[in-house]
């Protein structure tokens, strides 16, 4: 194993930690009963429901209402993403389109994510500042340990200044993944009536051990006094491929 390696997963697992403190491991909590909800679900070639495979590499599923519209989009390759990552971390992505006269509240923190093969375990959706605060916490610790490694070793400087630079790298663009492109709290209206972006959920638990080849979903998005069920496998079928268009030169 090498240094740079070894240093990843110490560094991995102390996030890990953090997740898991920050994460909900429950069942959603029952909605305000001063506030009636309903639940409306996804189901394939129903009225308002869309899919699509897309050369972008992405599945979409779309739930279209008189007044408001939600795409789910979800990488093809995501399982596979999300086995490699130094963090535990599956992502899905969300656009959500307002079509009535009022307004309506998008509040990410109360998504849920259910892992349906996994004794049902649910997830909340994670913080992203969180995320990115905890990376931007671990990369500082990890420049005053290398520091103090240096002093002890100044031999190994060149070795050690290169694994933190490239810890840098990776944390610095994690972060700007996190404040960039992350689906935000934010109230839509005819003046403001879309917004999109990323949401993040870990994937690991007392239930959760590894992802399986095919794993079936849940994802569950409150709007108003609306919840929108998205039930779906990744992939929807096996062996199913996307064929990806190829970057522009």
């Amino acid at each position: 194993m090498s240094a740079l390696h070894a240093l990843r997963t110490a560094m991995s697992g102390l996030l890990l930690t953090v997740l898991l403190g920050s994460a909900t491991w429950a069942t959603p909590p029952a909605p305000d009963k001063a506030q009636a909800t309903s639940t409306s679900r996804w189901e394939e070639d129903q009225p308002g429901c869309t899919f699509s495979r897309d050369d972008d590499g992405k599945y979409r599923y779309g739930f279209w209402a008189a007044d408001f519209g939600v795409v789910l989009a979800v990488d093809s390759q995501e399982l596979d993403k999300a086995r490699r990552r130094a963090q535990p971390i599956f992502g899905v992505q969300l656009t959500l389109h307002y079509r009535g006269k009022d307004w309506l509240d998008v509040v990410p923190g109360k998504i849920f994510l259910e892992f349906v093969k996994h004794y049902h375990d649910v997830h909340g959706a994670l913080d992203p500042d969180d995320l990115a605060n905890q990376e931007q916490a671990d990369t500082d610790g990890l420049v005053e340990g290398t520091q103090r490694e240096i002093r002890r070793h100044p031999e190994k400087r060149q070795e050690k200044e290169a694994m933190l630079a490239a810890r840098q790298t990776d944390a610095a663009q994690m972060i700007e993944f996190l404040k960039t492109r992350s689906l935000r709290a934010v109230k839509l209206d005819p003046g403001h009536p879309e917004a999109s972006g990323w949401v993040l959920f870990i994937t690991k638990s007392k239930w959760i051990d590894e992802l399986q080849k095919q794993e079936e979903f849940v994802l569950r998005v409150p709007l108003g006094n609306r919840i929108i069920e998205f039930p779906f496998s990744l992939p929807p079928s096996e062996g199913d491929l996307i064929l990806r268009r190829r970057p522009e030169s």
